[in-house]
């Protein structure tokens, strides 16, 4: 059984560690950005050095009081609030945002886990190159939360996920024991690899403070798209046909549905749009080239050789960087205009590509059969993860078709399931998939997890009930 990080506790603490390392319990501590569950604490934790969080964890560990690792408090699945049990300790790692090196001729940033992920991609471009991993939230997002949950975002298809983006870590484990992984090798062939262990975990293994990161040269000219396509399955063969024409140069290409450009005229007119008409599906595409290629060029071409097989409609190349921003504040700010229609059941899910089509064919008359519904899908075409979110009615708003939200959730689940997908594609299990995982994860996979938390985590004190569910 866990304790509560009660006043007694936080004084013992406060007297291992510098003056102002334990801090006032803010409401940004304790709240979920969607609003659905609001957390407690008995106090947080501020350090600034990795010698510190180890001094934290070992006197967590020793009372047994759970910790609970904030980072910018922009998840999605409750992984950074705890709304019940014994009262935690947040550890907030903001004030560990150092660069401490920067080595450009090997394309590697070291940071610390508190730096923003807006902070790391600045000083990658200070010395000319490119962090690429690239998120709505990036201004917020602390790098150590990224690599906690193995962010994703939209340029996976040319770079990866946040684990493919990380060279080695710095961390400390339950035991308050400090791993010194910052190592900046490609290959380490040297035993078990605790460094894709801990990223993706939640926070439920240890505590990452700081990482080594891959960076990659600044394309030297940059082009992006927007192709209207009669269906996702002629998405889909677009995608097929940019890989063919331009390798791995296409950096991002995103779904985009009509559902979703009627929501942002609704609630977000002032957001300029590419079409009079909103179509019914288009495409957003981002493409990176070296020097001495045109991306207009590529782009026209691939635009007339989708026309010509039947793939593409209707398109607008940007011909400047502010048409640019404005085809990618479109994408962006759907996320948004979903927030203020307000959804009855929103879904993280991955699919095989070639699922992708027939899913989205069949979720949508499967979800009829319980109502009438408003549907947006979109997302990371390119990777295979959809957001598919599922709304009232015209003029309704959510609260009356709130009770269908988990008759919602099981069909879209289960479709993903029989089709061999996954139902948390970016966004990880938090507190809030943890049902999610035990109805549809592999056994195996579920008894060895479990193996893994109980062998470095005895006393079950990282992030208690996230991932996996909190057991006494």
């Amino acid at each position: 059984m866990l304790n509560p990080a009660d006043a007694a506790f936080l004084d013992v603490l406060a007297g291992l560690l510098p003056e102002g390392a334990i801090g006032p319990i803010e409401p940004r501590y304790l709240s979920d950005p969607r609003g659905r569950m609001g957390g407690h604490a008995g106090g947080v934790a501020r350090p600034r050095t990795v010698e510190e969080v180890s001094t934290i964890i070992k006197a967590c560990n020793a009372a047994r009081v759970g910790v609970v690792p904030f980072g910018g408090g922009t998840g999605l699945v409750l992984g950074q609030v705890m709304g019940e049990g014994p009262l935690p300790l947040v550890l907030s790692l903001e004030r560990m945002r150092a660069v401490r090196g920067v080595h450009a001729a090997e394309n590697v940033i070291v940071v610390e886990a508190g730096a923003t992920l807006a902070e790391v991609q600045a000083a990658a471009e200070g010395v000319g190159r490119l962090f690429p991993l690239s998120l709505a939230s990036q201004g917020t997002a602390r790098i150590g939360g990224n690599l906690s949950t193995n962010a994703g975002g939209v340029n996976v298809l040319r770079y990866g996920n946040t684990r493919d983006l990380c060279l080695g870590l710095e961390a400390v484990l339950p035991d308050g024991s400090i791993w010194h992984g910052l190592k900046r090798l490609r290959k380490d062939n040297t035993g078990y690899d605790l460094r894709n262990l801990l990223v993706g975990a939640e926070g439920t293994l240890g505590v990452i403070t700081a990482a080594s990161l891959k960076l990659a040269p600044i394309p030297a000219a940059m082009g992006t798209a927007v192709m209207v396509v009669p269906s996702p399955a002629a998405a889909l063969d677009l995608l097929a046909l940019a890989q063919a024409r331009l390798g791995g140069l296409v950096s991002a290409f995103e779904l985009i549905s009509g559902m979703g450009l009627a929501f942002l005229a609704e609630k977000m007119p002032e957001q300029r749009q590419p079409f009079d008409m909103a179509p019914e599906w288009m495409v957003l595409i981002d493409v990176g080239l070296p020097d001495g290629l045109n991306p207009d060029v590529a782009l026209e071409g691939l635009f007339e050789a989708g026309l010509e097989a039947g793939l593409v409609q209707d398109g607008v190349i940007a011909q400047s960087q502010a048409q640019r921003a404005d085809f990618w504040a479109v994408r962006e700010n759907i996320p948004e205009a979903n927030r203020r229609i307000g959804s009855v059941s929103s879904h993280d899910i991955a699919l095989p590509l070639g699922e992708i089509a027939g899913f989205i064919a069949a979720a949508g008359p499967e979800l009829a059969k319980i109502g009438e519904w408003r549907i947006n899908c979109f997302g990371h075409l390119g990777d295979g993860n959809l957001h598919y979110n599922v709304f009232p009615p015209v003029g309704q708003t959510r609260e009356p078709y709130l009770g269908s939200a988990k008759a919602i959730k099981a069909i879209v689940h289960d479709m993903v399931h029989a089709r061999d997908g996954s139902v948390s594609a970016e966004h990880g299990i938090g507190r809030l998939k943890v049902d999610d995982l035990e109805k549809y994860g592999d056994p195996a996979k579920l008894a060895a997890m479990r193996a893994i938390k109980a062998a470095l985590d005895p006393n079950g004190i990282m992030n208690p009930g996230a991932v996996l569910r909190a057991i006494g």
